[in-house]
């Protein structure tokens, strides 16, 4: 990245591509069969492109308008991946012949004993071995998995997200929101305070007692996220299990989380009105917590292995509509209470929307009550 920093800066503005620099890493690797001939080429490739992304990316956000942020360097401690694009080359997964011990060799580290926890499926596409905190992980990417179809149940639905009930299914099924951050933010909290009172000095020299505290941080934060994830497979295979069809809201939750643009006062020069900024961002740590982008991924892949209809649908007023006259209003909807302005319709907001989502797909659903 230094390199294609000072060709921009001082070479006329002259970019470096990634075939010049994998060029430059044959020569390196050659001049330096110790240091850098030892490890695997692949690999060291994969870095370079992943490097490549990054200013592919930063320069379409540039041409696009957008906010660029230029590719920055990292902190000592945040690449924890190396990537191998090809199984066998670099890598090589799986034990031996004689061996009955699960095994991953790699190239200038040797055979490495693995804990398999479950059986690999398919063909070993890709191998990654990953770094949390002292823990280290193999991950694998497999082509050629065979679907696992479940049985047909006849049944179809829709489902409504939200932050009160994590979901809500159009038979009135409410799945509770478990806001495993919330339960997790006052230890939290008072590690990330440890963290942030030791002195610059240590946290330069990356003490022993520095350390310890990153690594704190770092595990109640695995921590979260396991949980958030195991919640999000269990509501998944749920719904995968009970239902043939199942329709959803298309989100976009990045768009969802955006922080309110601030508001000048025309009248005063400097100043801003109110833009409730403050509950803006409570909400938004909210629907981080309840991890709508990874439930509806893991719901992606479940569905697609058990051969179930997956049906995303746009949600605009999918809350403010009645299901019963088709009526379309803001007042409609009060908190978790709906009830029609027009045929007065009464039910709870969250089925409600679920059931639109349902109809909007397409899927025939029971009159309402």
């Amino acid at each position: 990245m230094q390199e294609r920093r000072d060709a921009y800066r001082h070479a006329s503005k002259t970019s470096i591509t990634y075939r010049q620099q994998s060029a430059q890493l044959k020569e390196i690797r050659t001049f330096a069969p110790e240091s850098q001939g030892r490890w695997s080429f692949s690999s060291q490739q994969a870095t370079l492109r992943r490097l490549d992304k990054a200013f592919q990316a930063f320069f379409r956000r540039v041409k696009a308008g957008a906010k660029p942020g230029y590719p920055r360097f990292r902190g000592a401690m945040w690449f924890d991946t190396v990537e191998f694009p090809k199984d066998g080359d670099g890598c090589r997964w799986g034990s031996t012949p004689h061996d009955p011990v699960t095994r991953v060799r790699l190239q200038g580290v040797g055979h490495v004993r693995v804990h398999q926890h479950r059986p690999v499926k398919g063909r070993v596409k890709t191998v990654s071995v990953k770094r949390e905190g002292r823990q280290w992980y193999v991950i694998l990417s497999c082509d050629n998995v065979a679907a696992e179809p479940l049985p047909a149940t006849g049944a179809v639905t829709g489902i409504d997200m939200g932050v009160t009930h994590f979901l809500t299914t159009s038979e009135g099924a409410h799945v509770e929101n478990p806001r495993h951050g919330k339960r997790n933010a006052d230890a939290l909290t008072e590690a990330q305070r440890a963290l942030k009172a030791f002195p610059r000095q240590q946290r330069e020299s990356r003490s022993a007692r520095h350390r310890r505290a990153v690594e704190k941080v770092a595990r109640l934060h695995r921590k979260v996220r396991r949980q958030r994830l195991d919640h999000a497979h269990k509501a998944a295979l749920a719904l995968v299990r009970s239902y043939d069809q199942i329709a959803h809201e298309r989100l976009n939750v990045a768009n969802m989380v955006r922080a309110p643009k601030p508001k000048p006062d025309l009248e005063t020069p400097g100043a801003f009105l109110p833009n409730k900024a403050a509950l803006k961002a409570g909400l938004n740590r909210t629907i981080l917590d309840a991890g709508w982008g990874v439930f509806l991924g893991v719901l992606t892949q479940k569905a697609e292995s058990a051969a179930r209809v997956l049906i995303p649908v746009d949600p605009r007023n999918t809350s403010r509509t009645c299901p019963k006259c088709g009526h379309i209003d803001a007042k409609n909807r009060d908190g978790e209470r709906f009830q029609c302005t027009s045929c007065w319709h009464i039910d709870h907001a969250d089925r409600v929307g679920a059931r639109n989502i349902a109809l909007r797909a397409g899927l025939a659903l029971p009159d309402v009550a």
